[in-house]
């Protein structure tokens, strides 16, 4: 995805899958807590408004919308885990496995780490 545009700006915005079909509206974007980086977005689909992951990388923001490079079907049996959460490394993982993405640095996630960090929470709750 392109590092340059504030994750944040990413809500809000319609998102398209490969072939152009639309997909929804940006809700939450999630970073990544190792690296602060946009990690996945969910987006609000269909009529009964329901949130599905889509990674950002290799995704891509063209004119004003955000391009998700897999396809509608596969996007929409993607797992709902709700938003306003963190998601679990099991979830993460979950995600990783549905799209067919490798994950990067090892095998799988630490166990004890927090993973996507939703853009613009407060860094020093505890």
């Amino acid at each position: 995805m392109q590092t340059d545009i504030d994750p944040r700006s990413l809500i809000g915005r319609k998102a398209f899958d490969r072939n152009g079909s639309r997909l929804g509206t940006v809700d939450e974007v999630y970073l990544d807590d190792a690296t602060g980086a946009p990690e996945w977005a969910a987006i609000r689909t269909g009529l009964f408004s329901r949130d599905a992951f889509v990674p950002l990388e290799p995704s891509e923001v063209v004119e004003g919308k955000l391009r998700v490079p897999y396809e509608r079907a596969l996007i929409r049996e993607a797992p709902d885990f709700g938003v306003g959460r963190h998601l679990s490394p099991e979830q993460e993982l979950q995600l990783y496995h549905h799209y067919g993405l490798s994950v990067t640095g090892g095998t799988e996630p630490p166990a004890d780490r927090d993973f996507g960090r939703i853009a613009g929470e407060d860094d020093t709750e505890e």
